[in-house]
């Protein structure tokens, strides 16, 4: 068994799971910590806090909506483009379609949710 897997009838905390994939993606995009609490509505400390484990996202309160979106973010771009360098070069060009730099544009609430949209809408293009 591998150091990741869970005993057969056993689920991992969803909390856990999706506060790790938060850190994660957002090592991998290169975000700033800061950026990443303004993105989660969080503040520093608690991002930080987050970083060590000492803090999960709640599933009561919008920073849970905002990490499912930036989770959401970092897998469509991931599948698109394929790896992390051309993730982060992506994330800081300009985009006509997006009428501004997406790494710009998920500061705010609408512009993740648009930055997801525009990210779907080309994942589904055949």
């Amino acid at each position: 068994m591998s150091a990741n897997a869970h005993p057969v009838g056993t689920r991992p905390d969803a909390a856990a799971v999706l506060s790790k994939a938060v850190t994660r993606s957002a090592e991998r995009l290169s975000i700033p910590r800061n950026l990443l609490a303004r993105i989660l509505g969080l503040s520093p400390a608690t991002i930080t806090r987050l970083f060590s484990g000492q803090y999960q996202l709640d599933p009561d309160r919008k920073e849970w909506e905002f990490a499912l979106l930036f989770v959401r973010t970092f897998r469509s771009l991931d599948s698109i483009v394929g790896n992390e360098g051309a993730a982060r070069q992506w994330l800081t060009a300009e985009n006509r379609g997006l009428n501004g730099r997406p790494i710009d544009l998920i500061r705010s609430t609408e512009g993740l949710v648009r930055v997801v949209q525009y990210l779907d809408a080309s994942r589904g293009l055949v």
